[in-house]
């Protein structure tokens, strides 16, 4: 049965109408869906969301991500319950969080020493405040189109409506100082030759060069990191990889392990924390003896601190999660799921007669409404933002979740969850209306 507003409980209408008047546009952040298709959760389990009207979605949102074992999954929910018993938070030191700090240094390439925070966001912005103690320079790089949270260095270039000419950056967000603009400087992904250009004049002038390894849906061409990698070496910069969405997600290495390189810096959230608020700032002991409370007083200092950082229940969430992955064949079963998703979508598309095409890695994927090659943010830009919309919505009145524009995968979808959503991708790309792709708004 289609899941429009027409089968909401009376219920789920009260309390949509309570979010609309005591919520900001009624969400918790930039997304937001039609108001015929908009729901209330009441709970998850597996591979499902549940709504409280009680209509099921084949869940591809996971959470925005850390849910790769799916919904309260047994592992997670035991560890949590019995960490919950000993306590919830402390402000200190604890047995859970450096566990998990030493499984982090043992399975992520560039990690020696780890410091955490509670969002991706922190942990971008103290890898950003890091690279700049360590290199005594101000400005930072970044890819234009690459997301690293929400802070005013990282909402520089990551979706401008009209981009200026490289290397100059635009605010992304309303209260963003002026002055931030001047501090950073924006290259094209996927474009070694810009970046090389780049760096020939204002290399000098950089701490760091921050880059999403994999850039939202857009995995990086042949050559293209390893030359980032040799080319901020030889200008001695620090390489910073975001792996906030890539960690433990394209192996349990990350993006690291999965491409073979490895920067000086990571920052990583998401699947650490077993979808419970917790990042990671990681990497070369040099640059973050820094955060040591021991060099408090000198010019090194990096002053980092907050109330949840190293909480315990995160802690044995993340560590109950990247237990079940180091399990045998669960990569293995998670890059057959993900591959068997995303070919299928492929065909659908291709079939569809629709200006479009599959981006991503098994992982992370999307169809993007463009017939035009997708390798950086302006290729993006080709595409039909109304069309990406549509579609959305008419997988969601099917019963099939997903983000704006990614499709997470989990180790909790099922043959047949795959099955049913490779119907629903197939009905709802007939639903489309059909015209030549052009430009739309980019989420």
């Amino acid at each position: 049965m289609s899941q429009t507003a027409s089968t909401r409980s009376a219920v789920e209408e009260r309390v949509l109408e309570t979010a609309a008047r005591c919520l900001p546009g009624g969400v918790l952040g930039s997304t937001r869906y039609a108001d015929d298709v908009a729901f209330i959760v009441k709970g998850g389990r597996g591979s499902k969301l549940y709504d409280l009207s009680g209509r099921e979605y084949i869940d591809y949102l996971l959470g925005s991500g850390p849910l790769v074992l799916g919904h309260a999954h047994p592992a997670v929910v035991a560890a949590v319950r019995e960490q919950v018993e000993h306590g919830t938070t402390y402000f200190l030191v604890n047995e859970p969080i450096v566990a998990l700090a030493e499984e982090i240094c043992r399975a992520v390439p560039c990690a020696e020493q780890v410091r955490f925070t509670v969002s991706g966001t922190e942990a971008t912005f103290f890898a950003l405040r890091a690279a700049r103690a360590f290199r005594k320079r101000e400005k930072i790089m970044k890819f234009e189109g690459g997301y690293h949270g929400s802070h005013d260095y990282a909402l520089m270039s990551s979706s401008p409506r009209t981009p200026k000419a490289f290397p100059a950056a635009t605010a992304d967000s309303a209260g963003i100082p002026h002055v931030i603009e001047g501090e950073v400087l924006v290259a094209p992904y996927n474009d070694l030759a810009t970046v090389d250009a780049l760096l020939a004049v204002h290399a000098d002038t950089l701490a760091a060069v921050i880059v999403e390894p994999f850039q939202r849906l857009i995995p990086p061409q042949p050559g293209f990191l390893q030359g980032l990698r040799e080319l901020t070496r030889r200008h001695e910069i620090p390489l910073i990889f975001d792996e906030v969405v890539t960690g433990f997600r394209l192996a349990y290495g990350g993006a690291q392990e999965f491409y073979g390189v490895v920067p000086d810096l990571a920052a990583m959230g998401k699947i650490v924390g077993g979808g419970f608020p917790l990042a990671v700032v990681c990497g070369r002991q040099d640059i973050m003896r820094a955060f040591d409370p021991r060099l408090e007083g000198t010019p090194d200092f990096i002053a980092q601190v907050g109330t949840l950082n190293g909480n315990p229940i995160a802690a044995v969430a993340g560590l109950a999660t990247l237990a079940e992955l180091r399990k045998p064949g669960a990569y293995a079963r998670f890059r057959d799921s993900g591959r068997t998703l995303r070919d299928g979508l492929v065909e659908l598309v291709r079939d569809s007669g629709l200006p479009a095409q599959v981006v991503g890695e098994f992982a992370v994927f999307d169809v993007v409404f463009t017939d035009q090659p997708v390798t950086d943010y302006r290729s993006m830009l080709t595409a039909d933002g109304a069309l990406m919309r549509a579609f959305n919505a008419e997988c969601l009145k099917r019963g099939v979740l997903k983000g704006g524009q990614k499709i997470y995968m989990s180790l909790a979808h099922t043959a047949e969850d795959l099955s049913r959503t490779l119907e629903v991708f197939g009905e709802a790309l007939a639903a489309l209306p059909r015209r030549r792709s052009g430009a739309g708004a980019r989420r």
